[in-house]
């Protein structure tokens, strides 16, 4: 089922799975209530100057010590264009504006990761190169040299673009 839901939101009683619209889902005992899962999406920069792509190396796990485009997940009522450029920020230094939408990656790597990953391709407009967040570091690479990555959707957008 996902989620473990097991009481109601709504009045706090029970809630058990049950078959609903395809899917097992928790249902409320007493008034009906439904869960419904709501997919977990991320935004992300692929970042490219001078003929390299800019990465940053993961602190925390999954995947920790391998390297990634800067991305992050995007928060309720944001853009996710803005999540992009706010988590390259986070984690790189640099301010960055995106300029078009690259790809959307669909399937979940781990179990707290993201169901959905927008890639945007960014441009870098000012700030200075610094690790930061759940980064420890933050580089440029040749697409020909690129580091051990960290996940299928950072692959993905180098075997595609």
């Amino acid at each position: 089922m996902g989620q473990e839901i097991n009481f109601c939101p709504r009045c706090g009683t029970k809630a058990e799975p049950q078959e609903k619209f395809g899917k097992l889902r928790a249902v409320c005992l007493n008034c009906g209530w439904i869960h419904f899962a709501d997919p977990k999406v991320a935004a992300a920069a692929l970042v490219e100057q001078g003929g390299r792509v800019l990465l940053v190396r993961r602190v925390n796990e999954p995947f920790r010590g391998l390297w990634t485009l800067p991305a992050g997940f995007v928060d309720a009522g944001e853009d996710p264009a803005r999540a992009a450029e706010r988590e390259c920020l986070e984690e790189t230094g640099l301010t960055v504006r995106v300029t078009r939408v690259l790809d959307v990656v669909a399937g979940r790597e781990h179990p707290r990761g993201a169901d959905f990953v927008i890639v945007y391709h960014a441009e870098v407009v000012g700030g200075e190169l610094q690790a930061g967040d759940d980064a420890d570091r933050a580089d440029w690479f040749e697409r020909s040299n690129l580091p051990p990555l960290a996940f299928r959707a950072t692959q993905s957008v180098f075997d595609r673009f």
